[in-house]
This record gives C-alpha cells, structure tokens and sequence, in this order.
C-alpha cells in the first residue's frame, strides 16, 4: 500500500474524531491521555483485542492501586468509551453495562465577602484584576485567560464568554468597579500589540476557520487576549489565603 493511502494511526485519528465533533482542547487532552494509559496498561495491545474484562481490570487499577477519584475515574471510563463508540466504531453492548464510579457529595467551599476582601488585599497587579474578574464577574479561570478585547463592552458593562462550558456562549456583567482598571490593562496592552507589531510579530491564535477566512485577523487589535502570556508564570510559595490566614481552600 502507498504511504500516502495508509489509514492514519489509532492516535491520530482520536484526534480527527474529536476535533471533528469541536470538543475542548482540555477534553482531547485528558481523552488522549487515558487512553495511552490503557494501552499501555495492557502492554501496548491494539484496543481491538481486547475486551470487557480488560476494560474492567483497567478501570479497577484505578481505584484499587492509584487510589484516583471517582470523577477521575469516570472520565477514564468516557475516554475508553469514546474510543470503542467514536473511533473503532465498535458497537459493544457490554460497554453500557460498566458501571461508573459513584461521586462524593461534597459541600462548596465559600469565603465570605471579609475573606475575599482579604484575599484581594493581599494581590496586585494583572492577578488582582483577573481574580478581581473572576469573582465579580463569575468567570472561570480560562474563560478569564481567554478574554478577548472585542468581548468586553465597557459602555454596556458587559463581557461576552465565548465557547464556555458545554461550548455555549453567554453574556455576563462587568462590575462597575474594574471598568477603569481593566480599561487602564487593555490601554497598556494596546501599547505592546502595537510594539509588537512594529517588530513583525502580535498575532493570536483563532478560533476554528477563522484563520482561513480571515487571513488578517489574527494580528487585528479586536482578537487581541486581554491576558497576554508573558514568559513563565511565577508562583509565591506564601499565597494570599496564607497571608490572611485562611482555612479554607
């Protein structure tokens, strides 16, 4: 057979099959990862051989060796069930049958307004306006990261999360008191998107397609992150909720 009508390899089209049903870079990740691990598990044995016995002894391993969670283990058993379904296409009744790990009931941890307060003191900078979001705008941690300048509207005091949990979009407010903050923030990144243009460089990655209709884009102020990556991120080892002393997580 020529090398160019080979069918690609099992990895490989894991990854064509959930990139063609737009599932989260995290999601492929984490999919990619569990199943490694259960190939290996059995000693490099294409998932074709094997069965509802070794699917088990795997998922078993888990709890029973690496003492992971039932949430953690659960999304291993999707990750083997998504490759079998999706991608062997393998219509196998006794996959329904596995019965997934039970979740704890936890309760939320929940500061009070005092604790955030303190929290928020003990902060500056670009981490204090993105946890400052983050809580007075209820943003997950990589819909923050993941802002865009177009998305905020600092007239209407609204930020647009775009492809959120479950890919949907939604709207939300920007509280009135991070409106000059964050206005400053975007006025200093403007001022290194136009640095960076002058050197030839300020282009962001696009959502999908978009590079391919629109081939400028990408270097537009407009699709420009409001969080800019800058070098690695450094970590203090006294956080904020040590400074306060805070109990809770």
């Amino acid at each position: 057979m020529e090398a160019g009508n080979r069918e690609p390899k099992l990895l490989d089209r894991v990854h064509i099959v959930i990139r063609a049903r737009h599932y989260s870079w995290r999601t492929e990740k984490a999919y990619i990862g569990w199943i490694k691990r259960f190939i290996f598990f059995h000693g490099k044995r294409h998932p074709e051989t094997l069965g509802e016995a070794e699917v088990t002894a795997f998922l078993s391993s888990l709890a029973v060796r690496d003492h992971v969670s039932s949430s953690t283990q659960n999304q291993a058993l999707s990750a083997i069930i998504f490759l079998y379904r999706d991608v062997l296409r393998k219509d196998l009744p006794w996959m329904e049958s596995i019965v997934r790990a039970r979740r704890a009931v936890r309760l939320p941890t929940v500061l009070t307004r005092d604790e955030v307060r303190a929290v928020l003191a003990e902060m500056r900078g670009t981490p204090w306006l993105m946890v400052s979001l983050m809580y007075g705008a209820g943003l997950r941690l990589l819909e923050c990261a993941r802002l865009r300048v177009k998305d905020v509207d600092f007239a209407r005091l609204e930020i647009t999360v775009r492809n959120g949990k479950g890919g949907k979009d939604r709207r939300t407010m920007l509280p009135i008191s991070l409106r000059e903050p964050l206005h400053a923030h975007v006025a200093r990144v403007a001022q290194l998107h136009e640095r960076d243009l002058r050197r030839r460089l300020g282009s962001v990655a696009l959502p999908e397609g978009l590079e391919r209709k629109y081939p400028q884009a990408a270097w537009e102020w407009g699709w420009q992150w409001i969080f800019p990556r800058k070098g690695s991120i450094g970590i203090r080892k006294r956080g904020s909720t040590d400074a306060i002393t805070c109990t809770k997580r």
